[in-house]
This record gives structure tokens, sequence and C-alpha cells, in this order.
């Protein structure tokens, strides 16, 4: 085959954070509530927080993403190409371990 490949991939690391929190657990906290209570609705007694729907906050470690370039025929190894291309690039710190394939662009 001919033509190139892009790859695009994150470094991941053992402090990484991805994490989904339910909007209605977030008003059931009393610290948050007493927050939003007092920003919003100062000054006012009696008042309660809910929410209509099951709304998702999602909470997740910003990364950065690599990209390279390799010919088609090197589809199989791009997990191992990608490994290479962030230690040679220094992308792999201390704490961080692999890399995951993010996106795949057929260049012609």
């Amino acid at each position: 085959m001919e033509g190139k490949i892009e790859v695009s991939y994150i470094v991941l690391c053992n402090n990484d954070v991805n994490k989904e929190i339910l909007l209605s657990d977030i008003i059931q906290n009393e610290k948050i509530s007493r927050a939003i209570k007092a920003e919003f609705a100062k000054g006012l007694r009696n008042i309660s927080l809910s929410s209509d729907d099951e709304a998702k906050i999602h909470i997740k470690s910003d990364k950065n993403i690599y990209k390279f370039q390799v010919d088609k025929n090197d589809f199989a190894d791009l997990v191992e190409l990608a490994e290479e291309h962030a230690k040679k690039n220094k992308h792999i710190k201390k704490g961080c371990e692999g890399v995951e394939l993010v996106d795949i662009v057929t260049i012609d």
C-alpha cells in the first residue's frame, strides 16, 4: 500500500483523572449548596436546590494530543510506533507509562 497515515495519540499517566458526577449528587453536598445559595440567593430564606434531569459533570485530566505520520504498511504497529515517538520526543515523563491512540487519518 502506498500513502501515509497521520496518527494522533495522548500519553497516559498514573495520576490521570476521569470521573463522572451527577448534578444531583453535587447539589446534595452541604458545602456546595451553601456556596450556591450564598452566590445566587443572597439574603433569601427557606431556599432549596433541585435539578430537573440527571445531568452529569465530567472531571478529566487535560491532555496534549501529539501527532506523527507513518506509511500505511505500518498500520499493524501503530501503538508501538506511537510509544517510540513519545519516548523519542520525551513526551513520556515520570509517572507516565503508555499511549492511547486518539485518531487515525489516511493521507493520500
